[in-house]
């Protein structure tokens, strides 16, 4: 799978780690940044993110930063880009399940690298069940006020 990964300053060690073990697994993972432990703004990395979703050249993203949260809101507001902020792998796997999430967020000073690794595997091997959840998802792209 294309995977695309990108985090903050604060969680570069975990994009790493993870980034690795992704390629370990034979997935093609592009690492968006940030190379450094400098301090970057988490927005301009989920925008890269989010943007590599819309574009095509990823079918799933991780975003990573200290919480979390800010990089989700980043990502988000692209249209194409669903992301959920997971913390376990229930969360995840209901985030592709009930939302078809393209992207997870996770916080690096919230999460170690096995729950990290669970939440990852929960989110990629699971489907969107369609159904029900479709009409939903649909007013998430298209809000109808």
């Amino acid at each position: 799978m294309r995977i695309a990964i990108a985090s903050d300053h604060a969680a570069i060690d975990l994009k790493a780690a993870l980034a690795e073990w992704l390629r370990d697994a034979g997935h093609d993972v592009a690492d968006l940044g940030p190379d450094s432990s400098a301090s970057v703004d988490y927005p301009d990395y989920g925008y890269k993110l989010a943007a590599a979703i819309a574009d095509g050249s990823a079918e799933r993203g991780i975003a990573l930063c200290g919480s979390g949260i800010g990089i989700s809101i980043a990502v988000n507001r692209n249209p194409a880009a669903r992301c959920a902020l997971v913390s376990e792998p229930l969360s995840a796997t209901l985030a592709r399940e009930h939302n078809d999430a393209n992207v997870i967020a996770m916080g690096a000073r919230l999460i170690g690298i096995e729950m990290a690794k669970a939440c990852i595997t929960a989110f990629l091997g699971t489907e969107f069940g369609g159904d029900r959840h479709q009409r939903r998802v649909d007013k998430l792209t298209a809000p109808q006020v």
